[in-house]
């Protein structure tokens, strides 16, 4: 009776829990069986592992009785990431490679028939989680060569890539005279990224001027105008005006985005993700889930924008899920035997016409809809959700004359330097944007001068605002103040803060 322990990890969200891969070898009739909550494709793995081992030169016990138990056992196990650390269990096992080397390493890796190793999904995040434990906790991680090297982002953990189930064996071999694997160590600098350019957009300035506000304090925006007034054009270029992501910023994007059905693309490391979903979209879609859950758009736009156009046209129940994310930066998906949190401290940024038509407030234009079909319209947007998004404004249709002759704004360059430097003062001060900041960070931080406080507090009164309103004001004031460089919060901040409010009144 032989028994072998291979550490492999599970894919639970960003936790990525290990998982000890037990082989028994034992006398008997002889079977093949997993245990521990194996989905269909771990199950199937069993017939991989077996042809990869003979088609490899590599003795597979024939005449035992094999049982692979992977543990915890109440953590559900999927997809083909096994194969490999059942493969190297049942070497070990078997005595055809070192015990005692084998348990070294951390596995992962979906083999073929042939024995040749395939990439898998989430290895940026398993070995993300692998940093996150303690020094004397970490093993190296050995992966296909096609997932190795998203995963040697992760500085400090030494990863290695191979090609085939051989070359594993014979880097454990210690008087293997084949070439041991390779540990990647170098990763790729950030690439260069063409957002679409400011420049582009003609007149709005007042839609302008909230973009750059928006970027600078990290809030959340609300544009409500007609069908191409420049809602959607301008939302697209809001990605160009973020300054650079640090490296933990884009490690934790990056590490969403690999457990992502698409994976995650070495081109797109510190790059602000842009996602816009179709308004068909699930709950689930959006704020993840699933049999074995996985993150949704919001946790997709980590650390970058989501950008919901005709928000009135996805479904009210959708929408209401967003309330929680927006307030904590964080979702959790509840299942009966579990729960996951994904990291979604996302860039709200919708768009929607005013009404059904579309034509309400426009120049030229007559709109057909009555007072109730409005209020109904503008009212799929719930009052709490409105609540929650900081900036609201009015994005109005451009005349023919205002289109030709408005002169050609800054371009995203400009804008972004100054967006970098009153991030970088909010950074210093308070080591996050504006948008994070607690009551009592207002309390200190963002205190105005007496006369800006009254004039808040009669705009409260007079606008029926909440406190929760009373304190996104004063965090878009705050910031509005950073870009003109000035420490207290004057009059003039306060009022323009006021103005970025009131883009749409909803009817309840």
């Amino acid at each position: 009776m032989t028994l072998a322990t291979i550490r492999s990890r599970a894919l639970a969200g960003m936790s990525a829990p290990a998982v000890l891969v037990e082989v028994h070898l034992a006398n008997g009739l002889p079977s093949f069986t997993i245990v521990g909550l194996p989905d269909t494709e771990v199950r199937e793995s069993k017939d991989r592992v077996r042809a990869a081992l003979q088609n490899s030169n590599l003795e597979f016990p024939h005449n035992k009785r094999i049982t692979v138990n992977l543990a915890p056992a109440d953590l559900p196990k999927e997809s083909g990431r096994f194969d490999l650390p059942i493969a190297i269990g049942i070497l070990a096992a078997s005595g055809q490679v070192p015990l005692a080397e084998a348990e070294k390493y951390e596995y992962a890796g979906e083999l073929s028939l042939s024995g040749d190793l395939r990439p898998i999904r989430g290895a940026l995040a398993m070995a993300y989680a692998i940093s996150k434990e303690g020094a004397h906790e970490q093993r190296p991680l050995i992966l296909p060569a096609g997932s190795a090297t998203e995963a040697a982002l992760v500085d400090g953990l030494a990863v290695y890539e191979a090609t085939h189930l051989l070359r594993v064996c014979a880097h454990l071999l210690p008087d293997s005279a084949e070439e041991k694997l390779s540990c990647i160590q170098a990763a790729p600098t950030a690439q260069e990224v063409t957002f679409p350019d400011m420049r582009d957009v003609r007149g709005q300035g007042e839609a302008r001027r909230a973009l750059e506000i928006c970027a600078a304090g990290k809030h959340s925006l609300l544009m409500v105008g007609p069908p191409g007034a420049g809602k959607s054009m301008l939302a697209q270029r809001l990605p160009g005006l973020l300054p650079p992501m640090t490296t933990s910023e884009a490690l934790a994007s990056a590490a969403l985005l690999s457990l992502s059905s698409n994976g995650f693309a070495l081109s797109d490391w510190k790059c602000r993700p842009f996602r816009a979903p179709h308004h068909s979209a699930s709950a689930v879609a959006l704020v993840g889930g699933g049999g074995n859950p996985r993150p949704g758009e919001i946790s997709l736009a980590h650390e970058g924008v989501l950008f919901l156009d005709e928000l009135p046209e996805f479904d009210r129940k959708v929408l209401e899920t967003l309330r929680e994310p927006l307030e904590s930066g964080h979702i959790t998906i509840s299942r009966a035997a579990r729960q996951v949190r994904y990291e979604s401290a996302f860039q709200l940024v919708a768009a929607m016409n005013p009404c059904m038509c579309g034509h309400l407030g426009h120049p030229t234009k007559l709109c057909r809809c009555t007072p109730d079909q409005i209020a109904r319209y503008q009212g799929k947007i719930s009052g709490p959700l409105l609540d929650r998004i900081d900036m609201q404004i009015t994005v109005p249709a451009l005349t023919s004359t205002e289109l030709s002759s408005s002169p050609t704004g800054e371009n995203s360059d400009t804008i972004r330097a100054r967006v970098a430097t009153a991030r970088a003062l909010q950074m210093a001060r308070q080591g996050k944007p504006n948008q994070a900041l607690s009551v009592g960070d207002l309390d200190q931080l963002a205190m105005p001068s007496d006369a800006a406080h009254k004039l808040l507090r009669n705009a409260m009164d007079k606008l029926g605002w909440s406190g929760r309103s009373y304190h996104r004001v004063l965090k878009v004031a705050r910031t509005i103040a950073d870009l003109a460089g000035t420490e207290v919060i004057e009059t003039a901040h306060v009022a323009e803060a006021i103005q970025y409010r009131r883009g749409i009144q909803i009817s309840q």
